[in-house]
């Protein structure tokens, strides 16, 4: 048996400066240090200190001199990339409403595209088959702002004179259920003037100045990109290494097929909601049915939160006529609910859209975070986007080569 004396005496003893001139390369004994420690591992030759040395080496690495142990080398290369990746954060955040702006109208693009190559495959010009969509949405929304605007005036405007009223029913409600309340006097003093005046009023103008500015902007991008969406497409390949050219045309396809196929399976969603509000209201004789499905085609739009915020005001609409109209009215527009999430959706996406519905919480979520009401609308076409990317990033690196590729077009052309 190896004794202790005899360890020892085979050892060496490295003190403070020893471990210092280890650790610190600009220490003038730091080739001598490293030249024993190598040696001692190749000897097996066993390194001797005790506790009091270890406590002055780390009083001496983390205060006085030792500072110079703490020392950044930074090359040149790395500290001009770590200034432009600044300025560049810099960059997007001053002008990113107009990248906002330009990724919304490549979503557009993507969910228009096929019938603008359709168009053009049946020998329509390239610039007249973009007029001509866009000709028909313009139609489309144009003849419903004719036929709804003037009945939401309506509509909006029985509702405030019937505020108290409908006050005085809910007091009456609530007094079954031994809760006394007086909201009648409340809804007679509500003044509806100074809801929206003054400064509220000029932001709400500005705001709504804005918002058709972009819608706008969106349109007038959008149609460009379709016009030029194959000189893009070379545009882009010119940057793609020899040889690549395969994987990249296959990604931008899944891309193309996943968010366009969202944007256009979610408009089919949304009209099939609307036209069953519509029906729902019509059959009840709720006033201006036709409103109230506009309501919930743009409603259904909006991920999770937009289907109640479309029932509210349906539901208040039918509870002017009764309370049973209301409960009628909540009951049959959850019930579409749950067989457009459970049957529609499925059929209907298939697995374009192919994310676990925890993964849709917390994108919708992010993005109305991050973007409000913008982000709720692009956090799904975005998660889809996202998804395509790290297919074809685990494709690649399991031994695939590309990521797959939706076999359809949700409501293309094509697909049809």
């Amino acid at each position: 048996m190896r004794t202790s004396s005899t360890y020892l005496s085979r050892g060496w003893l490295i003190d403070t400066s020893g471990f210092f001139a280890l650790q610190n390369s600009a220490d003038s004994g730091h080739a001598t240090a490293r030249a024993l420690w190598h040696r001692s591992l190749l000897e097996r030759r066993p390194l001797v200190t005790t506790n009091f040395i270890i406590a002055e080496a780390h009083a001496l690495m983390t205060t006085g001199r030792g500072r110079v142990m703490l020392e950044l080398k930074v090359s040149t290369r790395g500290l001009l990339l770590f200034l432009g990746a600044i300025l560049a954060l810099l960059a997007v955040a001053r002008v990113w409403p107009v990248l906002l702006l330009i990724l919304v109208s490549f979503i557009f693009m993507a969910a228009l595209l096929p019938y603008v190559d359709w168009l053009v495959r049946h020998r329509f010009p390239r610039v007249g088959a973009v007029v001509a969509v866009f000709g028909i949405i313009l139609l489309v929304v144009a003849g419903l702002m004719y036929l709804v605007i003037p009945a939401l005036v309506d509509q909006v405007t029985v509702a405030i004179d019937n505020f108290p009223e409908d006050a005085r029913k809910l007091d009456a409600v609530l007094a079954d259920f031994g809760l006394e309340t007086d909201l009648e006097s409340r809804a007679k003093e509500f003044d509806w003037g100074a809801l929206i005046s003054g400064n509220q009023a000029f932001d709400l103008g500005q705001q709504v100045l804005i918002g058709a500015i972009g819608v706008i902007s969106v349109f007038v991008l959008t149609a460009y990109l379709l016009v030029d969406a194959h000189r893009l497409e070379a545009f882009l390949y010119s940057f793609v290494p020899a040889g690549k050219e395969p994987e990249i045309e296959r990604v931008l396809l899944a891309l193309g097929r996943v968010v366009g196929g969202y944007v256009r399976g979610q408009l089919i969603t949304s009209v099939l909601a609307g036209l069953f509000t519509f029906a729902v209201c019509l059959a009840l004789g709720v006033p201006n049915p036709l409103v109230f499905g506009v309501l919930s085609l743009i409603g259904d739009l909006i991920p999770i939160a937009g289907v109640f915020l479309a029932m509210a005001p349906t539901g208040y609409a039918a509870y002017q006529i009764s309370l049973t109209h209301a409960v009628i009215v909540i009951v049959a527009l959850s019930a579409y609910q749950q067989i457009e999430d459970r049957i529609l959706v499925p059929r209907i996406y298939g697995q374009t859209l192919n994310l676990p519905p925890l993964i849709v919480v917390v994108a919708v979520l992010v993005g109305g975070q991050l973007l409000g009401l913008a982000g709720v609308l692009l956090a799904l076409p975005g998660a889809a986007a996202i998804r395509v990317a790290l297919d074809f990033y685990r494709e690649r690196h399991t031994g695939g080569l590309t990521p797959p590729i939706p076999s359809t077009e949700i409501a293309a052309p094509d697909a049809a």
